[in-house]
Parts: C-alpha cells; sequence; structure tokens
C-alpha cells in the first residue's frame, strides 16, 4: 500500500476506493503508476484478475499514461506484408499458416514475385515492407540476405522489417554461423528492423506444450539482444489467450521491460490474440486446458496492463485491428493504445487461423476510426517518425491506397495463392545443394 509521510493512505488511493469503489490492492498499484513508478509481476498480476469497476479504472489509468507520454496523436504505417512461402519444417500447434512441403496448398514466391509486391506497395505509397514466411525445407543459409539485397537492389528506399527471431535463427543454422554474423549479414543487405514476432508466451514450459520443437526462449532473447546491439530496432509482441496464466503473462512483459532498460531497442510493443478456430490444437484439441482465445475483458486488460507496465520503457503500445477488429482495436485507444497498426494489403497468418476482419486497411478508413476515437491521426514510418500529421477536420486527403477498389482481385488472398498453380513450391523452390562428401575436390 502506498502510504504518506504519517502512514495514512494517500488522498489518490482513497479517493479510487471511494468514488469508483474499486478494489484496495488495484486502487493501490494504479496510485504507484500514476506517480510514475514501474509496477511489478505481483502488482501486474493483480490487475490482471481484476474485474467490474476496477478494470475500468485500469483503462482510465492507462489511457492517462498514453496521454502524458504519447499525446493525442495515433499513428499508422503504410506498409505491407510479404509471406513468401507457407512451407514450413516446424509444426506449431497455433499455426494454420504452415503447410508440409509435400502438401498441394504449399506455395513459394521467387524473388521477381516478392521484387514485383514490393514495387507494387512503393507505387501505392509504402514505404515498409515486412517480410516473413515459414521455414523451408533444406533453405540456401544466406537466402534472406540474398532476397533483402535483391529487394534493396531495386527499391533502395524500401524499409524492410524483415524476418522473426525463428527465422533468423534458421538462417544461422543453415549458414553455420553466430546469431550475432548472421544479424549483421542481415543489417549490412539492407534489414532495416526485426519483427519481434515468434514471442508467444516467454515461459519454456508454455513453449514446450503449444509449440515444442520451436525457437526456446532464451534463443529469442538472443536474437532480438543480438539485433539491438547491431543497431537494428525490433518490435516486441505477446500472444495470449491460449493455456498460459496472469502471471505468465506479467512476467512476459516484465522480461521485455528489461532487455528494453539494457538495450532501448524495441519500437513499440503489440499484443495479438490468440485466433483458435483454425489452429491444430483448438481444431483437433491437441492440448489440454486449451482455451478457444481471449474474451474481450481479457484484450482490454492486456493492452491497458501493457501500457501500465511499460509507459516508462516503450512508449508505443500498437491495436491489433487483424486480431481484434476494427471497433474494438478503436475501443484500445482508449485503453493505452497510440498507434493503429498499417494497412498490410496482404495479411494471411491470422486470416489463415481464422480471422474474420480482412486483410487490409485503406488509410482513409483507419483516419476516420482515429478521428472517431477523439484522437488525431498521423502516418508513420517504421521507425515512429511522422510523415504526416493530419488535422481533425482534413478529410480531403487521399493516398493511392485509398483509390484501389478491385482488393482481392488485385493484391491475391491467402486462400488463392494455396490454390495458385503459378507459385506451387514443388515448381519454384530450390533448396540448398548438399554438401559435398568429405575429400571431395573443392568441398
Amino acid at each position: 500500500m502506498v502510504e504518506s509521510t504519517n502512514g495514512a493512505e494517500s488522498a489518490a488511493t482513497r479517493a479510487w476506493q471511494t468514488t469508483l469503489r474499486i478494489d484496495r490492492e488495484v486502487a493501490t498499484v494504479l496510485d504507484r503508476a500514476l506517480a510514475g513508478e514501474d509496477i511489478g509481476v505481483d502488482d501486474a498480476v493483480t490487475l490482471f484478475e481484476a474485474g467490474g469497476a476496477s478494470m475500468n479504472a485500469i483503462a482510465l489509468v492507462a489511457d492517462e499514461l498514453r496521454r502524458r507520454t504519447a499525446g493525442d496523436v495515433v499513428t499508422y504505417v503504410i506498409n505491407r506484408n510479404i509471406n513468401f512461402t507457407n512451407v514450413c519444417i516446424k509444426h506449431c500447434g497455433f499455426c494454420a499458416f504452415s503447410r508440409d512441403h509435400r502438401e498441394e496448398e504449399g506455395y513459394f514466391l521467387p524473388e521477381g514475385e516478392v521484387i514485383r509486391r514490393a514495387r507494387e506497395a512503393w507505387d501505392l505509397g509504402a514505404r515498409e515492407i515486412c517480410v516473413q514466411a515459414g521455414l523451408p525445407p533444406k533453405m540456401d543459409g544466406y537466402y534472406y540476405v540474398d532476397l533483402t539485397k535483391a529487394i534493396k537492389r531495386e527499391l533502395p528506399g524500401m524499409h524492410i522489417h524483415g524476418f522473426s527471431p525463428e527465422e533468423v535463427l534458421y538462417g544461422a543454422v543453415r549458414a553455420r554461423c553466430t546469431i550475432d554474423e548472421y544479424v549483421r549479414a542481415l543489417r549490412d543487405a539492407g534489414v532495416g528492423s526485426l519483427p519481434g514476432t515468434s514471442a508467444e508466451i516467454l515461459d519454456q514450459e508454455v513453449r514446450d506444450r503449444i509449440s515444442p520443437g520451436r525457437i526456446t526462449r532464451d534463443q529469442w532473447v538472443e536474437v532480438i539482444t543480438s539485433a539491438h546491439r547491431a543497431g537494428l530496432r525490433t518490435t516486441s509482441t505477446i500472444m495470449y489467450g491460449h493455456i498460459e496464466t496472469a502471471r505468465q503473462r506479467a512476467e512476459h512483459i516484465a522480461l521485455l521491460r528489461e532487455i528494453q532498460r539494457d538495450t532501448g531497442g524495441f519500437t513499440e510493443f503489440v499484443p495479438l490474440s490468440f485466433i483458435a478456430s483454425e489452429a491444430p490444437m483448438y481444431a483437433k484439441s491437441l492440448v489440454p486446458g486449451l482455451r478457444g482465445g481471449a474474451t474481450g475483458a481479457e484484450v482490454l486488460k492486456m493492452y491497458a496492463v501493457a501500457r501500465i507496465m511499460l509507459n516508462n520503457w516503450i512508449p508505443n503500445i500498437q491495436a491489433s485491428w487483424v486480431k481484434e477488429g476494427p471497433k474494438l482495436a478503436q475501443v484500445m485507444l482508449n485503453a493505452g493504445c497510440n498507434d493503429f497498426m498499417g494497412t498490410l494489403i496482404n495479411e494471411s497468418i491470422s486470416t489463415s487461423a481464422g480471422a474474420i476482419y480482412g486483410q487490409r486497411m485503406a488509410p482513409r478508413e483507419m483516419r476516420a476510426l482515429i478521428r472517431e476515437a477523439g484522437r488525431i491521426p498521423a502516418e508513420r514510418n517504421t521507425l515512429y517518425d511522422i510523415v504526416r500529421a493530419f488535422g481533425p477536420d482534413e478529410d480531403d486527403h487521399y493516398d493511392p491506397l485509398d483509390r484501389v477498389a478491385e482488393g482481392d482481385e488485385r493484391f491475391g488472398s491467402y486462400a488463392r495463392l494455396t490454390h495458385d498453380a503459378a507459385f506451387k513450391f514443388a515448381e519454384h523452390y530450390r533448396p540448398a545443394p548438399a554438401p559435398a562428401p568429405a575429400g571431395t575436390p573443392g568441398a
């Protein structure tokens, strides 16, 4: 409990309790957060487990901290996702995107098609592409490096936000080099930042149940901190609403805060709720105790508690309209969020898992949602520099992407891609040649 110099409860704590009738422990934690303190894991568990009026108070405090740190501007980025293959050697229980290399629905976008999509995005105003994919078998270890170089040769001004920690680890293993060496090779090739995905819950017991064989907690931390040491910024994420506990959520966020204290390399935090309907571990009941995704109350508390825990260290909390839908994402702008994600143009991973909210959003639609929440829209770049700010009544601006009417007919969709004869994995993917036997000349 927060105490004044004479041992009495603080006036703020008493006000929380008497005016809003919230739990005393919750009031004490919120009082300390408003005073600028970092709250601990036990405090965060108290907030995650709160309900009723206490939950509303948590959102109000998160919104106030957001206002102090980020102001009333809500940012977004014009970008495109390019998931160049869905074939993966891993079989994570939550992933409905991946396919085995023998499956008919496996696809692979050759280098020329990746560049075509990147150029199309550039012509539509995007200055960021997010490049992530499955882990194809027997991949050349420097494929990610070579793909980056090819994109940058054609589009030197495009920011490549590319390659998850899982992919970086896979590339390093295949290239037979250290993670530090591989990260520097990506940086030197032109990667501008890394997605902090493949984090799920940074608790090894949970990871072993929902994704055995996936990158470990410690390996994830190693890749992220290596990127930060190399001067590459990364995002940070959490996937929640499956088997994790409130304490595991709190410990995950606390670990991200610890990394940020040491490196300062995170640009943002992105809560990602588990999309269950097509996930193998849910559809086939593979994991005992598995829930079908986060409730609305859990979503609100995740965003709000994240802001309260990270406010002093990671200023940007991103609302995922892909996971939560535009309306709930809009509400999260009043629960700690100051960023509305990106246009995406193509969204495959959540869509394949059963997300129903579409795979792209026009900038003009984003600006309208932001204004409706009483906030000020602004276009940003990947590193959160403001590209253009918009006044509250500035409705006459159209980006090129706002004028695209063809939708899936122009950009394609995941369902169409998995059935497109032009990009069959078996026809386009070329694995790395087998190493020559020891003693062979030139080996």
